[in-house]
């Protein structure tokens, strides 16, 4: 078995979106710091867990190849 290009590049996809989604969260945290805290642990736990819904179609796709 030779191993896939799938892998190496889904894992290179994966580090990227954690990346450019940590520094859209970053760009706001000024503006959501003027928030209540209550607001503020609302955003965070939102944006926290919001990422990982792309990553279910991209797995896949590393081990199968296909995106559906």
């Amino acid at each position: 078995m030779t191993p896939s290009w799938r892998k190496p590049a889904g894992v290179l996809a994966i580090l990227a979106l954690i990346a450019v989604w940590s520094v859209v969260v970053a760009s706001v945290a000024g503006w959501v710091s003027g928030w209540a805290w209550p607001l503020q642990l609302v955003f965070y736990l939102f944006t926290g867990l919001v990422w990982i819904a792309p990553l279910k179609p991209l797995l896949l796709w590393m081990e199968t190849g296909r995106w559906r």
